[in-house]
């Protein structure tokens, strides 16, 4: 990875799926008069790929992407080159996935014009960027128990609108070993009902919908 100067301009990679969040981190970057977009990607893919070209000072990773989420790439990317410095763009404050898997900090998309440039000095630096709230939210479900591969898999299916009888079916077990699975999916999300199980763990990037 690159090592920049005092005088060299920080090179930053942006990737999310959505051309214009992209185009306005690049105005926000490029205004600072102290850092360089070396590259776009729209996919989890694409950003493993273009950073192996590119070895950016920095990357902007959204999570929720096709082809490759945000946390999958950041594994890949880390995998290849440990001391990549990752910071994640998400709209949910408690997801915890990303920084198990590497990333080096944490911005809310509605934070970003105002926590933006402080975020990419302080990562640079070497240090882990997290605002307050995205703090105060990892440490409330840093003790939750997590789903299991299974329990992820029903609520995959249950946001694809199937019924109990055909996820029994679809992964082979009785309908009340799916009914047993809900109660325990319920109370580990503290929900009431699949709507709602549904609806959080796509926040917590459990699950993409």
């Amino acid at each position: 990875m690159t090592t920049s100067s005092e005088s060299a301009p920080l090179r930053i990679l942006i990737v999310d799926d959505h051309p214009l969040m992209r185009e306005g981190l690049a105005l926000v970057l490029e205004a600072s008069g102290k850092m360089e977009v070396v590259g776009h990607a729209g996919d989890g893919v694409e950003a493993v790929r273009l950073f192996a070209r590119l070895q950016p000072d920095i990357t902007l990773m959204d999570l929720q992407m096709p082809k490759l989420n945000g946390v999958e790439a950041i594994t890949s990317i880390r995998s290849q080159s440990p001391k990549a410095r990752i910071i994640v763009l998400t709209t949910y404050a408690g997801d915890t996935r990303a920084l198990k898997a590497g990333a080096s900090g944490f911005l809310l998309k509605n934070s970003v014009r105002k926590d933006l440039l402080e975020a990419i000095q302080v990562v640079s630096s070497g240090r882990r960027f997290l605002p307050p709230d995205v703090a105060t939210e990892i440490a409330v479900h840093a003790v939750d128990e997590p789903l299991t591969s299974r329990e992820i898999d029903i609520l995959r299916l249950i946001a694809q609108g199937k019924a109990n009888k055909e996820i029994a079916h679809q992964i082979g077990v009785g309908e009340e070993t799916v009914k047993a699975h809900l109660k325990s999916i319920f109370a580990k999300l503290d929900v009431a009902d699949r709507t709602h199980a549904v609806t959080l763990a796509a926040k917590r990037g459990i699950i993409e919908l």
